[in-house]
């Protein structure tokens, strides 16, 4: 069945509460950061769309040191989008997170290339999300 709410993933065990883990979450968060610094090039046509996948890459590397700082492990990208509205009450970063994971989604299995400009305007969306997640992050760990 799919899931269509964060309840759901949790009913269907796509989601499953563990310990919150603190130095996995910052491991995620170390390698985020590394995989965006490393992405951080001259944006050409020929790389535009690996650079994308990098951040999505990024991005949910975040998302899950959110959701393992909050003692949760998500076992698909869904559930993490349902995590971002239906927990954390930003329906605004879901709609951004659902959207990058539909490009990366028609990337990586559909073989659909963005065309420059809108893996331009994806990149930035992306560094939208990296930045609010990272201030979600920030504000979780000011309080554990």
């Amino acid at each position: 069945m799919k899931e269509s709410t964060w309840t759901e993933c949790l009913n269907y065990s796509s989601a499953i509460k563990i310990t919150p883990d603190k130095e996995k979450a910052e491991s995620l968060i170390e390698t985020a950061e590394s995989r965006i610094q490393v992405s951080t090039k001259e944006l050409t046509e020929k790389n535009a769309n690996f650079v994308f996948e990098d951040y999505y890459s990024s991005i949910l590397e975040l998302v899950h040191a959110v959701v393992i700082l909050d003692g949760y492990k998500v076992n698909n990208h869904i559930c993490l989008g349902y995590y971002i509205r239906d927990i954390l009450k930003n329906e605004d970063l879901f709609r951004l997170f659902d959207d990058c994971r539909f490009k990366r989604n028609s990337l990586v299995y559909y073989g659909k290339r963005m065309d420059f400009e809108t893996a331009k305007d994806s990149i930035e969306k992306a560094k939208r999300l990296v930045k609010e997640l990272k201030s979600i992050i920030t504000e979780k760990l000011r309080n554990k």
